[in-house]
């Protein structure tokens, strides 16, 4: 299973997206705070986003309580940044990688870059371009990790697969 994890997110359109890129495709949401929205069951069902209940979803205070609980995702991670000089198609996902995004407005925190420097992709743009849409990163990165992946458990599933 993929491993989404989205650092201080803010936008609460982007993060439903992305629940629902998670929900098609069995991959975990993991939201490390501050978030910029509510997760409240209340909120969830207020926005009407019916498939929430088909995401596991977890959430941390901090990166350290992340990492505190998931110490196994420091040996098979990928952060997404504009500032990589590598491009998402030169990493090797594995089926369990974890997935980091950072917040709309800033990315991931640089310290956090530097640690994990030769882990650090981004998809390719024009340079006059500042980012693409949160959500647009996260389906491009889990889809590609999913495809060197051959699909696991999803191949076969659409309506005219049977005949």
């Amino acid at each position: 299973m993929l491993h989404i994890v989205l650092v201080e997110p803010e936008i609460p359109q982007n993060c439903g997206n992305i629940a629902r890129t998670c929900a098609a495709t069995g991959s975990s949401l993991h939201l490390i705070r501050p978030l910029g929205f509510d997760i409240s069951d209340r909120a969830v069902k207020r926005a009407g986003l019916d498939y929430w209940h088909l995401v596991e979803v977890s959430d941390y205070e901090n990166l350290d309580d992340f990492f505190s609980k998931h110490p196994e995702a420091a040996a098979d991670l990928w952060l997404t940044t504009t500032k990589a000089p590598r491009s998402y198609q030169e990493a090797s996902f594995s089926p369990d990688c974890w997935l980091f995004f950072g917040k709309e407005t800033a990315g991931l925190p640089l310290a956090f870059r530097e640690q994990y420097r030769d882990r650090c992709i981004r998809l390719p743009m024009i340079s006059e371009a500042r980012s693409l849409n949160l959500s647009n990163t996260v389906a491009v990165c889990v889809y590609e990790a999913l495809r060197q992946n051959n699909f696991p458990g999803l191949l076969g599933m659409g309506e005219m697969a049977q005949g």
